[in-house]
């Protein structure tokens, strides 16, 4: 049987109320033509290092509806796929007015979904997710949010390090992480080719944001920690191909159509004549060449308003400032944006940001007492210590940043309070990255709510030795000895307090968010193996919490 021109996708991108981005991986230089309800639409491929993409724009379409749509590749159906066990699949454009439902959650490895796959890992709780939309269950989202590690660059299966073992000598540097493009496609395939996740990713808009695993664990935790991957023979290969690969198969999607139009690589694609391939290779490098070297040069964090809803994701990686003495998770460019975009006058106001706001006080505190060790609070010895330290159990949170952390807190309270605008119901925090999940509310009485909702891991459980660690670093001794610890070095105290008020738990998970007349709805969903049936995970409620819409009720679970 011949193969089919189609190796991955089609994947449905950005959707608005009459539009749609449908992105797609192709064997070859060809024309994709995506069809619904009699129309067409269609888009000439482009080539990165021997690999071939393309992303169609869907426009001109009604409000509030529902189609079926085929992908062809220079005229032949690639999709659905010939005798395809699940539904059509559809483009739903969003309904004015119909409260937002999302679904959110990060940290998934790419590994076989049989026994052996889910003894090591645990069951897919997006593929557990996917199962149960297929079958009709009333939990289809408006979007898929991907809050970082989609892929694991420097932690790779047996099966990547097989690919890799191909193609070059594996004991050799970078040995079993990734060096190139050509491993990053391969693992981006391995990530999103299962028949399940792959149906789902066809019929459900998807964002995504980057988080360290996509590049190497710690990315950017310091000035310290980039000097050391500079000095490398392979680092510069891989963040190249890192942010290259990051642009073509989760940024390219996450822009709206009038950000892409702005796009100066989309330009290139966009203004092309199409007489012939068009190859992207040298600018996509050079691009992701200069993003790590000048951050400022482009943004990564977008926005989107759904409805009523306002959603801000947050780059926390690249731009970062790591000098010393403007140390920022975000660097000013960055916080002069979110904060333009931090407004009130929506019913809540959500912010996306792999890494957590706000973590377990406790930990909060020894972070934050580690930054300003590393500083040289304490001095050069100590200075090195609080190094080791930080990079070493990944300190290197909102909390390791506290210029930022106190910037934006600040800036959460005020859209809270009212101060920029009508106050919203919520300010709530979407997060990842700490491999467990937790709800937490800062503590106030008047205005809008501050939340902070945590989902990690889709698909990689901390073992349990971790857990306990976690549990202790987070919720233990740590909280009064680490707020004595950062009292000792001066840390400023926040803003604000705060109180873990569900959680945590380790399972992985798919959390799904849903505004409603009554509240904010919040359910944490993980897979359930029954009778040995690995492949077909039934999806199980972790956990369900209302954040009421008035005040005088409070957060129930």
């Amino acid at each position: 049987m011949a193969r089919s021109p189609l190796l991955l996708g089609p994947m449905l991108r950005y959707v608005d109320e009459t539009s749609a981005s449908i992105w797609v991986e192709t064997r070859a230089d060809c024309r994709v033509s995506v069809h619904a309800e009699g129309r067409s639409w269609h888009a000439r491929s482009f080539a990165v290092h021997g690999h071939h993409y393309a992303l169609v724009e869907v426009d001109g379409l009604e409000p509030g509806t529902e189609r079926p749509y085929e992908v062809e590749i220079d005229g032949m159906p690639v999709w659905p796929e010939p005798e395809s066990e699940y539904p059509a699949s559809t483009i739903a454009t969003l309904t004015p007015g119909r409260p937002l439902r999302m679904a959110y959650g990060s940290c998934r490895t790419s590994v076989a979904h049989d026994r052996s796959g889910n003894r090591t890992h645990g069951v897919d709780s997006l593929r557990a997710f996917a199962l149960a939309v297929a079958e009709g269950r009333d939990i289809r989202p408006d979007l898929l949010l991907f809050l970082g590690d989609q892929v694991y660059a420097d932690s790779t299966t047996e099966e990547m390090q097989k690919f890799i073992r191909s193609r070059r000598d594996i004991r050799e540097e970078p040995g079993e992480e990734l060096k190139d493009f050509e491993e990053y496609a391969h693992l981006y395939q391995l990530a999103w080719s299962d028949e399940a996740n792959r149906w789902l990713l066809s019929c459900v808009p998807t964002a995504m944001i980057f988080d360290d695993h996509d590049i190497r664990d710690d990315w950017n935790a310091s000035l310290d920690w980039k000097k050391k991957m500079e000095a490398t023979s392979w680092w510069q290969g891989r963040i190249v191909a890192g942010l290259a690969s990051y642009w073509v198969y989760q940024h390219l999607g996450n822009l709206s159509p009038r950000d892409r139009a702005a796009d100066e690589l989309w330009r290139q694609i966009s203004g092309h004549d199409g007489t012939e391939a068009l190859d992207l290779s040298d600018a996509l490098d050079a691009f992701a060449d200069r993003c790590d070297k000048e951050p400022d040069s482009y943004r990564w964090s977008y926005g989107r308003d759904i409805g009523d809803v306002r959603l801000i994701v947050v780059d926390s990686r690249v731009g970062r400032d790591l000098t010393p003495s403007g140390r920022g998770l975000l660097n000013a460019q960055e916080l002069a944006w979110f904060g333009e975009r931090m407004r009130g006058g929506f019913r809540h106001v959500l912010v996306a940001s792999s890494l957590p706001f706000l973590l377990p006080l406790g930990l909060h505190h020894v972070e934050a007492w580690d930054e300003a060790i590393a500083q040289g609070a304490w001095g050069k010895p100590a200075a090195w210590v609080g190094e080791k330290l930080r990079q070493a159990v990944d300190l290197e949170h909102w909390a390791a940043f506290q210029d930022s952390f106190q910037a934006v807190a600040r800036i959460a309270a005020e859209v809270a309070d009212g101060e920029r605008g009508p106050s919203p119901l919520t300010v709530t925090f979407l997060s990842g990255d700490v491999h467990y999940s937790y709800l937490a509310e800062v503590e106030r009485e008047e205005g809008g709510r501050i939340l902070q909702a945590v989902c990690s891991p889709v698909r990689n459980p901390l073992p349990r030795f971790l857990r306990w660690f976690a549990v202790v670093m987070s919720f233990g001794p740590a909280t009064p000895l680490g707020a004595a610890a950062a009292r000792s070095v001066k840390v400023p105290d926040p803003p604000f307090r705060w109180k873990i008020v569900k959680g945590p738990w380790f399972d992985n998970n798919l959390a799904v968010l849903h505004d409603s007349s009554d509240g904010l709805t919040m359910t944490w969903h993980t897979g359930v193996v029954d009778h040995g049936d690995e492949l077909h995970p039934r999806l199980e409620e972790v956990a369900s919490i209302i954040v009421p819409a008035r005040r005088e009720s409070s957060v129930s679970g």
